[in-house]
């Protein structure tokens, strides 16, 4: 063997040997601070040190009971405004995107075909009405002389005959005028509700039809406008009770929920239900005076039910759940933690209604309960001043605490319903 190659070997055993003294100085270490420290399965769980924790009183309320489903916003009313004569377009008399009231001339067609035919009309009713006059005046003459047997009978009866005949010419000379009176106001193409136009269809100097499907303009009225959305088949039962108790009133919010565009009111619940989905559609009403809805936009609609008068509350995130089921932490005697166990009634956004278990003013833990264990000790912050049961800052977890046993999260994840 080389010499340098034994000198490769030396080296590669002394390294070996620092790297094991190593690891068996940290041990030993690592065996004196654990045998000097406290017992295996002590410390915040244990109950030797405090958790932090906040908590807050169990309080008696008035609750509003929501329902909330994904809608979708619509028009009230919309329009496609089309011919009602045939002609060239002259004028386009609105801007795309104006606001227009019912009545307001959009559009105008070449009017003097239709003013010939009423010129026409009024010649002919002055020609009828002068025969008419005629014919009037010789049945006059001669039923004067028929007494006196001057003139046969037939005569007296065909003049008379023919007076009618010439009334019911003038009636139609008549009926013809105001046709053309009629056509030549649809020349003029008029709004025929209250709302907003859109993109122009036709540019003034087409030729336009009555049987043209196109239009000129879709008109839409924007205020008030309405939300369709749908709700769950097993929720009917409520809303109609509800709705069988007065108008109930709905929100309209972003599709996040952060902000509310408008309020207004249930109109109507659909009178099928989809098979398809197993949901109701409803239809709710809003005032939208400054636009903030806008024809299909996607919106979440809240649906306000009733009003719970007097119920217990605490904070949804301090209700747990586990093997015993529903539960929370209570602070009890000398700041020790206390599982108690509740019967949920509803979760209710960030309120939890407790049917049974709590009394009003005992001191629920919101915040901080993943660490504790029954008898655990409590270091008690409480919540900033006018913070009801739903709100609070967070408490930082102490580090290396394990969770309760059993613990499975608060029921309802903060949601609408019952857990």
């Amino acid at each position: 063997m080389s010499a340098g190659r034994r000198r490769w070997i030396v080296g590669l055993v002394v390294v070996a040997v620092v790297v094991v003294a190593i690891v068996v100085v940290r041990g030993r270490g690592g065996s004196q601070e654990k045998a000097a420290g406290a017992p295996e399965g002590r410390g915040a769980a244990g109950g030797d040190r405090p958790v932090p924790v906040l908590v807050g009183p169990a309080e008696t309320r008035d609750v509003p009971i929501y329902l909330e489903g994904l809608g979708t916003v619509t028009a009230y009313k919309t329009v496609n405004v089309r011919a009602q004569v045939d002609g060239r377009l002259d004028r386009v008399l609105y801007r795309e995107g104006q606001a227009v009231k019912h009545g307001e001339v959009l559009a105008d067609i070449d009017p003097r075909p239709f003013a010939i035919l009423l010129h026409q009309g009024e010649a002919a009713l002055a020609r009828d009405k002068a025969q008419l006059e005629g014919a009037k005046r010789n049945l006059e003459r001669y039923q004067a002389v028929g007494g006196q047997h001057l003139l046969p009978q037939q005569q007296i009866d065909d003049q008379g005959a023919l007076v009618a005949q010439l009334e019911g010419t003038v009636l139609a000379d008549q009926a013809q005028i105001e046709n053309a009176k009629l056509q030549l106001d649809y020349a003029r193409i008029k709004s025929p509700i209250d709302g907003v136009t859109g993109v122009r269809l036709v540019d003034p100097g087409n030729l336009v039809h009555a049987a043209d499907t196109t239009g000129i303009v879709v008109v839409t009225q924007m205020d008030p406008i309405a939300v369709l959305f749908t709700l769950p088949q097993d929720d009917l039962p409520e809303v109609a009770r509800a709705q069988a108790g007065g108008p109930l009133p709905v929100e309209a919010l972003t599709r996040d929920g952060a902000q509310t565009l408008a309020t207004g009111q249930l109109e109507l619940i659909d009178n099928q239900i989809n098979q398809g989905t197993a949901t109701m559609r409803l239809k709710a009403i809003f005032p939208n005076p400054d636009r903030a809805l806008w024809p299909n936009q996607f919106v979440t609609a809240r649906l306000r039910l009733t009003v719970r008068k007097g119920v217990l509350v605490v904070p949804a995130a301090a209700v747990q759940r586990g093997p015993q089921g529903t539960f929370v932490y209570l602070v009890g005697d000398g700041d020790r933690a206390d599982l108690r166990v509740v019967t949920v009634e509803r979760i209710e956004g960030e309120l939890a209604l407790i049917a049974k278990g709590l009394v009003p003013g005992e001191r629920v833990v919101r915040e901080g309960q993943s660490q504790l264990r029954p008898g655990a000790r409590l270091a008690l912050r409480e919540p900033p001043a006018g913070a009801g049961p739903g709100s609070g800052s967070r408490a930082e977890p102490a580090p290396g605490a394990a969770p309760p046993p059993g613990r499975g999260g608060a029921p309802g994840g903060g949601g609408h319903g019952r857990p």
